[in-house]
């Protein structure tokens, strides 16, 4: 059995060493293949430093890039390089977060009792592992059984069905890629992995969380409202208009032109109460919009169809 851990860094110094060795003390063989983003903190020299001997014998394969190709690109490298390696299943791991010793076997173990999951995940913890991670938690609320589970510490399931997970430790069986493919390119970071999880949906499979393998996600969680410029803004508002449009699971073409005449009207009535500089950013956002549909339905195109997309 062949599994490939495959890591996307971008200025990861402060965790990749602690993360990099939770993986090599998994209990089952694994190769890593850590895709760099083009690092600016010497995350790539700690790497050659520490793990000189592992990259020798090629159990880490440094792979690095000239330039931030994002979350999904990065990770789409990896996975690609894991299948022409033959591997039976792909892990993928976020950079500040560590395993323990048997997570990834427990969750292989769990598949092969289910394999009607083309995602499973563990329970993922904060950094010391005093909690549930806070936006983990948010994602559980999907289903209540676990959540109820979870703080009675009883589980009465080995797999839990969710409808969403973050990718920061998702195990991959190779089934699962050949039907569904890599990350969709039109998401530079963060919704990568709602789109293909709504893939995952479309495609009948299902999404899992087994409840006796964890990781620790050693990331800050904010609630903090900061105000956004307006290229911040029309950032996330990209974001999520392809979040929203590209889910093959719904019929989007009524709603688009809903919305379009929505923002043409509110423009118009803007404008006609001088109200010119909220006017010009509405009419970004329909520039914006009217930018991004042709991507979006070639997404919704290319997801529909089964194969290994992107890879």
């Amino acid at each position: 059995m062949k599994v490939y851990v495959i890591i996307a860094t971008y200025n990861g110094k402060k965790w990749i060493e602690e993360c990099l060795t939770s993986v090599l003390f998994s209990s089952i063989s694994i190769t890593i293949i850590l895709v760099d983003n083009f690092s600016n903190d010497d995350t790539v020299q700690l790497i050659n430093l520490k793990f000189k001997k592992l990259i020798h014998l090629k159990k880490l394969i440094l792979i690095e890039q000239k330039e931030n190709l994002g979350f999904g690109k990065a990770n789409n490298i990896g996975v690609s390089y894991a299948l022409s390696k033959d591997a039976d299943f792909v892990f993928l791991l976020n950079q500040d977060a560590y395993l323990q010793q048997d997570t990834i076997s427990e969750l292989i173990k769990v598949h092969k009792s289910n394999k009607d999951y083309g995602i499973i995940s563990p329970i993922h913890l904060n950094g010391d592992g005093s909690r549930l991670d806070q936006n983990f938690s948010n994602y559980l609320k999907a289903n209540n059984s676990i959540i109820f589970d979870v703080l009675q510490q009883n589980y009465g399931k080995t797999i839990y069905q969710v409808p969403f997970v973050n990718a920061a430790a998702w195990l991959l069986p190779r089934k699962t890629i050949e039907k569904i493919g890599g990350f969709d390119p039109i998401f530079l970071h963060y919704g990568e992995d709602d789109n293909y999880c709504q893939r995952i949906l479309f495609h009948n499979l299902k999404i899992g969380v087994s409840p006796y393998a964890y990781v620790y996600h050693d990331r800050e969680n904010s609630n903090k409202v900061k105000d956004k410029s307006e290229k911040e803004k029309l950032i996330f508002k990209e974001r999520y208009y392809k979040y929203k449009w590209a889910n093959i699971n719904i019929e989007v073409k009524r709603d688009i032109k809903q919305h379009k005449n929505k923002l043409q009207k509110l423009i118009l009535k803007l404008l006609i109460k001088f109200k010119f500089k909220e006017a010009i950013y509405y009419k970004k956002e329909l520039s914006l919009i009217n930018h991004i549909l042709p991507e979006i339905f070639n997404s919704r195109r290319i997801n529909s169809k089964k194969g290994k997309h992107y890879l």
